[in-house]
């Protein structure tokens, strides 16, 4: 006689049951990468937004130097060198130290002894007060005082080493000409050191560096603008937007 089709199915041995030790971990497995993915794809437009709030103020900083830059020009006729030196050529102080009274700083600029170098113990006080423009808020590991914000400085750059720079020596237009970059953070500096950046450091940076921002880098022009700068430009162009009269074409960048 054929089974009953409405009567209750027989109970489900132990053998036949699916196995609890395999399955209950398994799906825990799967509960975890679930929410790995939810937290990822939560976590990745908040990062990309912070990432922008970095640049916009790291453009406004670099917007602030390059305006007392220019400040410093309008007194001076000038743009200033990229450090002063003694009587016996020691270097004394940084560009960055010059345009202090144009950045609203005129007290840290007044309790300085210009004549004595940046790091004697004369000038303790503001080797450890860095002006906050000086620096990038996507340079999180830098030490306190360190900034990534340097000058360009050569014979044919906008900051010459040891001599004041008209702005007419700008033959190749102000739009086209870098003052003041970012660095990677191997090259960072503190703000008061007079040192910053010859050509090999501009033609060099990368996305092997450990740069503020991904892809590249910023830099002030010698018109007061603030360009982004893709790690991805030619050699040629960095070498044209580097050089203040070679009469290079820098094309896109």
């Amino acid at each position: 006689m054929a089974d009953n089709p409405y009567s209750s199915p027989a109970p489900v041995t132990d053998a036949q049951q699916p196995p609890q030790s395999f399955l209950i971990p398994m799906l825990k497995l799967f509960a975890v990468l679930g929410l790995a993915v939810v937290t990822i794809g939560l976590f990745m437009p908040l990062e990309r937004g912070r990432e922008a709030a970095r640049r916009t103020q790291c453009k406004n900083n670099l917007k602030q130097i390059g305006l007392a830059l220019h400040l410093y020009h309008d007194v001076h006729h000038a743009f200033p060198p990229a450090y002063t030196v003694d009587a016996n050529g020691r270097r004394l102080h940084s560009w960055r130290t010059l345009i202090l009274p144009w950045m609203e700083q005129q007290a840290l600029y007044n309790s300085l002894d210009l004549s004595k170098p940046w790091n004697d113990p004369a000038n303790a006080e503001a080797f450890k007060t860095m002006p906050h423009q000086f620096r990038c808020p996507g340079s999180k590991l830098l030490p306190p005082c360190f900034t990534s914000y340097v000058a360009v400085v050569g014979a044919d750059a906008c900051f010459h080493p040891t001599e004041p720079r008209p702005i007419s020596d700008i033959t190749d237009g102000t739009s086209n000409t870098v003052m003041v970059i970012e660095v990677a953070q191997k090259h960072t500096v503190h703000w008061m050191s007079p040192l910053d950046a010859d050509e090999q450091v501009v033609l060099c940076f990368s996305s092997d560096d450990q740069l503020a921002h991904t892809g590249g880098v910023q830099g002030a022009l010698a018109d007061g603008s603030v360009r982004y700068i893709s790690e991805n430009i030619t050699p040629e162009a960095r070498r044209a937007l580097i050089s203040i009269n070679g009469k290079e074409t820098l094309g896109e960048y």
